[in-house]
């Protein structure tokens, strides 16, 4: 099986808009009644967070396959 690469940044987004669409459902379904407006700090908080830990993500990576020359100092 081929593995991917990680991508913390795209699982924050995708976690906040599941949890942006069950808040909408539990609103529409009855459960709860929430106001219209909470999901829009609530999507644009999740999304700059995932926009932050996605930029050092690929901070990281690209820090790490840098220091990756190959060559090996035996001295």
């Amino acid at each position: 099986m081929l593995r991917h690469e990680l991508q913390p940044g795209k699982l924050i987004a995708g976690v906040v808009l599941v949890l942006a669409g069950v808040l909408y459902a539990g609103d529409a379904g009855g459960a709860w009644g929430i106001p219209w407006f909470v999901v829009i700090p609530l999507v644009t908080g999740g999304l700059c967070l995932a926009g932050a830990v996605a930029f050092l993500t690929g901070r990281v990576r690209r820090r790490r396959k840098r220091g990756r020359t190959g060559a090996v100092d035996l001295a």
